[in-house]
């Protein structure tokens, strides 16, 4: 029968299970009005428009911040 002939450190063990830990990209898709790249299911940062429809005034809010 196998056994480990030393205790496997703290730190030993960490480093081998976070070696399988990746950051996924963010699904991005091209928003339908102005063709800018936009997460998916979120309002398009440049237009406004989420799912055909425009849900933020864009120039309102750029007076706004003028």
């Amino acid at each position: 029968m196998a056994v480990p002939k030393r205790k496997t450190s703290k730190a030993k063990r960490d480093s081998r299970r976070a070696s399988n830990f990746k950051l996924e990209q963010p699904n991005l898709t091209e928003c339908p009005q102005c063709h800018e790249l936009k997460a998916s299911h979120t309002v398009c940062k440049k237009c406004g428009y989420y799912d055909g429809k425009q849900v933020i005034d864009m120039d309102a809010k750029e007076s706004k911040a003028n």
